[in-house]
């Protein structure tokens, strides 16, 4: 599998999941130690990503785009990742992403997330 591939794999059913405004189903991407840090302070684990999902408005999209990819070992790829989260009700917010996803038996996850605001 390319590298590009796998964070594919686990960024639509992360975009799904928001598009869906499904807060639950977005952390089912995470593993359950995953560190997120979105533009608020960071938590570890999956109710931190429901809870940063939970708190943002209805008809929340993203729409991303992948700009490199690394493997860092057989079962992990590093990241970075533009995203731009459209609000229905204000302006696009556009962020860098760093993730780190994870391969296991239930496929690629991530295990690391941090978002960075573009000025």
């Amino acid at each position: 599998m390319r590298d590009t591939d796998a964070l594919s794999d686990a960024l639509e059913r992360w975009k799904a999941g928001i598009d869906a405004h499904q807060p639950e189903r977005v952390s089912e991407v995470f593993t359950e130690d995953a560190i997120f840090q979105g533009l608020r302070p960071y938590s570890v684990g999956r109710q931190g990503v429901i809870d940063y999902y939970a708190s943002q408005p209805v008809g929340l999209t993203v729409d991303y785009q992948i700009l490199q990819a690394r493997r860092l070992a057989a079962d992990q790829v590093l990241g970075y990742v533009h995203a731009d989260f459209t609000f229905p009700d204000r302006h696009v917010t556009s962020v860098f992403l760093g993730v780190v996803v994870k391969h296991s038996e239930d496929g690629w996850s991530i295990y690391y997330y941090q978002a960075s605001r573009l000025d």
